[in-house]
């Protein structure tokens, strides 16, 4: 038996049953899921900074979009801010790097 104690994606338990083995698993409210949320963005953070590549990213972001949602963001509040933000204030394309301010 793994022991494994963090959030899952919701087809995870599914898709493990699928493959013909068991699993356990426990639904918890908002406020602890949130804390598991954070968790979960680390290690997906993580995981980003060693593979670097699509896949990640999307996962960073799913994390990302879970947590808006959690404190009652939809995705499209979050990709309109995105927008007015970038609009505003511009996005990283130019590698600026702010060294100091006089």
């Amino acid at each position: 038996m793994k022991v494994y104690d963090k959030l899952v994606r919701d087809r995870i338990p599914e898709i493990i049953e699928a493959s013909g083995n068991k699993c356990s698993v426990e639904v918890v409210g908002d406020d602890v899921a949130l804390k598991y949320l954070y968790k979960k963005l680390d290690e997906e953070v993580g995981e980003l900074l060693a593979d670097r590549n699509l896949d990640e990213i999307c996962d960073v972001m799913e994390v990302l979009f879970a947590i808006a949602g959690k404190y009652g963001y939809s995705d499209d509040e979050v990709l309109t801010m995105r927008c007015e933000k970038r609009c505003d204030r511009g996005g990283f394309e130019n590698n600026i790097i702010l060294k100091n301010t006089y």
